[in-house]
Order: structure tokens, then sequence, then C-alpha cells
């Protein structure tokens, strides 16, 4: 059984659906899931589409050429098709936070992440006996103010040799340069300890308990350029009270964040996520 997803974005037009959902029956496909959206302000359509191919001839180079020829030119679409037999690679960073790691590499153990680990990147060793246990390829790549250049230039090669596909930023504690960034649209998934952008720094959650705040949160978001302010993948709130000490909210929200970093990471692997104009559409 061959399964593939095909992910369409282009300007709204009829006979898209139709068009397409043919162009699958007659390719012998068998449709098992299909969600679309039109941003009425954009006039973008948007669509996701599951589909089943018994023969053993169905090759998917050749259904993407023909898709290409017969259909994205026509539609001026941008267009990607994945097939389910293809792991996608994600490179885990850290530093010495462990609660999004553990959280994340319990799930890949279970088999509740349909993805592959080759590797894990860190810029401190307190955390490689964690990689350990896992049985995960662990490198201590040291990031200093005078060595970042030659930091990235190694996690760049790492990256490139094990044709890595996305890279999660597990509270890795160093902004991600333009250079990283470039190689990796929209493929650097991090992690934020609050709805963006309110309480940013070092300890946002001693911020948030002089505020007497009465909700925290938590939001998994696409890398870009500008600082914690790419296409937002999942958030998610607690509702909190008076009575929680800053011990409490840094309990609650590390829960939150593990919670939304995962979401976010079976989104992404999942191909639910199209990104456009730095927001997201996310399919069910």
């Amino acid at each position: 059984m061959n399964k593939i997803i095909i992910l369409i974005h282009c300007k709204d037009k009829p006979n898209i659906i139709a068009s397409v959902t043919n162009f699958v029956a007659e390719k012998g496909g068998n449709i098992v899931y299909l969600d679309q959206h039109v941003d009425r302000e954009q006039d973008v359509f948007f669509m996701r589409l599951e589909s089943e191919f018994i023969s053993d001839a169905f090759l998917t180079e050749d259904f993407k050429n023909d898709f290409k020829d017969i259909l994205a030119d026509k539609f001026e679409m941008k267009w990607r098709i994945y097939s389910s037999k293809k792991k996608p690679k994600m490179a885990l960073f850290i530093s010495k936070y462990d609660h999004c790691l553990y959280d994340l590499l319990g799930r890949y153990n279970s088999g509740e992440l349909n993805l592959e680990i080759p590797f894990i990147i860190s810029n401190h060793t307190n955390l490689k006996s964690i990689a350990d246990n896992f049985k995960i390829p662990f490198y201590h790549i040291p990031v200093t103010k005078d060595t970042k250049d030659i930091a990235e230039e190694k996690q760049l090669a790492l990256l490139e040799e094990y044709k890595i596909d996305f890279i999660v930023l597990a509270r890795y504690m160093q902004i991600i340069s333009s250079k990283l960034i470039s190689k990796y649209p929209n493929k650097i998934i991090n992690i934020h300890h609050s709805f963006l952008p309110a309480f940013v720094g070092a300890k946002p959650y001693h911020s948030a308990y002089k505020r007497g705040v009465k909700i925290i949160g938590a939001t998994s978001h696409y890398v870009t350029e500008e600082l914690d302010a790419g296409p937002i993948i999942e958030q998610d709130v607690a509702h909190v009270s008076h009575t929680y000490s800053i011990k409490d909210l840094i309990a609650k929200g590390r829960d939150l964040e593990k919670i939304v970093l995962a979401n976010a990471v079976k989104l992404h692997t999942n191909r639910k996520v199209m990104t456009y104009n730095n927001k997201t559409v996310i399919f069910s």
C-alpha cells in the first residue's frame, strides 16, 4: 500500500478540488482524507489530501511529475507531495532543561512520533546521559560569542551528513542565526514559555508571578530571523490562581511546554501545517 499526502496553496479559482480529485482517481488512488480552506481576505486556496494506491506499479516520482505538468502549472500552485514510506528525520537541539527532551524521547520510544531522530546536539554536556539512555548519538558543540560561527558550521555539517528534514529546539538556549534559518525555512520548531510576546527574558515565570497572572501559556512556532515572531503552530493555556508559588507556576508551565511542543512536532511530521504570510493553516 502506497500512501501520499498532497499539500496545495494557490490563488482561489473554480474547479481546483474537482481537478485534483479526478486526477488522483485517474491514477488509481483512493482518497481517504480531504480538507480545504479559503482565505477570503487574501483570496488564497489551501488543500490537504491523503490518498492510498494499491497498485505495486505506483511510483511517487512519476505521480509528482504528472501532477506538475497537468495540474500544478495550470493553477499556478505551490505544492508538495509526501510519501508515507519516508519518515522525516528530526534533529534535537538542547541545552540544560530536560523536560521537553524527556517528553519527546519518551513519545518517540513508544512509537507515538512517526519520525527518526538521528542525533541530538547540545551546547552543554549536562543531558548527555539522557541521549545515551535512549541510544541516540549526542554531539556536544559549545557556543560562545567568539565561536558561534564555527559552532553553526559544525551543526550544518551534521545536518547535511544525516540528511535532516527539520530541527526542534527543545529549550535550546541560543539564538539561531540567519545562516541556519535560510537552510531550514519553516523547518525549525521552537517552544516559548508564554503566549508571545508576553513575559520575555530569562525568568518569565517570576515576571508572571509578580503580575499576579490568572492564565499562563506556551507557544510553539517556526523560527524566523525576527526573534520569537515566526508562524505559530500550537498554543495552550492553563488557569492559575493567587495560591500558586513561583515553583508551582514553573511546574505547570513546563507541563504546557511539553504538550504544546509535542503537538507541534506531530502536526509538522504529519504534514498538517501550511505557512504563508507568517501565519499557518493547521489541518485536522
